[in-house]
């Protein structure tokens, strides 16, 4: 969820690297690592490629402007769909968009919107054919964008809303609404789509907890997954769609268990301290993959199925940035991938293995802008 972004990246000095056209891509990042170390703060090189992104190669930035995350391809690997928010286009909270790689949108343009405009939405997945795609959208609740929880009114720390208003639609490429998919009371989100085809994944509250559910592509055969407490959601298939990657949150004190009831109460969550969990898709042979501490999430399966790319913020002193990281399906081989001085996430390899997608910071000038980025993926 974009609204995420925003208040996950903590800083104090945002500013431009201005160098001479002298100035190779490699000094400018080593100037301002050494201004980093010196001033004590995190700052944006308005570049698109860093050196160390050994398994990146040929990055194109896609978007321009506003807040841009969560882009996951199409099943023929020709198009995205996407989350946006962007002033330009007389938008207040999240919408839904799909566009192609070649699709140039650094004027004004808008993109095909697939949502109704209504509300605010999220997590976005083309269906099998391409000719479909599944989202949720708070719409059924009010027209307007809900109210987003203030860090003031808790204790100065970051919660996610949980919205109970949020369901789950289909709707065509051109933006017509097709089908309502979930209408259970409380919050039923974080759809994804089986490379398979035939099942989805998703997460609800209708338990009275955060657990991960499978359906059948047309909404039948609904069924429970997860069982702990703790929130379990961001949930992927594995590429021969036998297992599910996602982030969970799993308090164990009492002081953290009412804690995690009492804001669950409330529609809200703490994000702050998630690991990676692997399970098959019925739920069978759970194993926890991460114990980094800190926020991560948003993993995705490598081509291979042994790995896992994701988003994590253990590596920062203030844990004040995210960037991607690789680990294997049993914990070892933890590898950094993006070296971003503040916001990299929502990895999605293509269909064949041979692009990643992704959202991040760079490249903005300075401002709170994400932006979607694509590149060849370097084994």
């Amino acid at each position: 969820m974009i609204m995420k972004i925003k208040i996950f990246i903590t800083f104090f000095l945002i500013a431009a690297l201005l160098t001479s056209c002298k100035n190779s891509r490699k000094e400018q990042v080593e100037k301002a690592k050494k201004e980093d170390a010196a001033s004590g703060a995190t700052k944006i090189v308005d570049v698109i490629h860093y050196p160390e992104e050994k398994h990146l190669a040929n990055i194109k930035q896609l978007t321009f402007g506003g807040d841009n995350a969560e882009a996951y391809w199409s099943f023929d690997g020709k198009r995205l769909v996407f989350q946006a928010t962007n002033p330009k286009w007389g938008l207040q909270c999240d919408q839904i968009f799909t566009m192609g790689l070649d699709e140039d949108l650094s004027g004004d343009k808008m993109p095909q919107m697939i949502s109704n405009g209504k509300g605010r939405t999220t997590c976005s997945y083309f269906m099998p054919g391409d000719s479909t795609i599944i989202y949720s959208s708070t719409y059924l609740g009010g027209d307007a964008c809900p109210v987003v929880p203030k860090k003031e009114d808790h204790g100065g720390r970051y919660v996610w809303p949980v919205y109970k208003s949020f369901d789950i639609f289909i709707a065509d490429t051109k933006g017509n609404q097709m089908k309502q998919l979930t209408n259970t009371p409380g919050y039923d989100a974080e759809p994804t789509v089986s490379p398979k085809g035939d099942k989805i994944v998703f997460t609800s509250t209708r338990s009275g907890d955060l657990e991960l559910y499978t359906m059948d592509i047309d909404g039948s055969n609904v069924k429970q997954v997860t069982h702990e407490l703790g929130y379990d959601g961001g949930a992927f298939f594995s590429p021969d769609g036998t297992k599910l990657i996602f982030r969970s949150s799993r308090p164990k004190t009492p002081e953290e268990i009412k804690e995690y009831k009492d804001l669950l109460a409330q529609g809200l969550v703490l994000p702050t301290h998630m690991e990676l969990y692997v399970c098959n898709v019925d739920g069978s042979d759970l194993k926890k993959i991460t114990d980094l501490g800190s926020a991560n999430w948003a993993p995705f399966f490598h081509p291979n199925g042994k790995k896992v790319i994701f988003s994590s913020n253990h590596h920062r002193k203030k844990h004040d940035g995210f960037n991607l990281f690789m680990i294997n399906l049993d914990g070892s081989g933890l590898e950094q991938i993006t070296y971003d001085g503040v916001f990299d996430a929502f990895p999605m390899f293509s269909p064949d293995g041979k692009k990643l997608v992704f959202s991040s910071n760079r490249n903005n000038h300075g401002t709170h802008e994400t932006n979607l980025f694509v590149a060849d993926w370097v084994e």
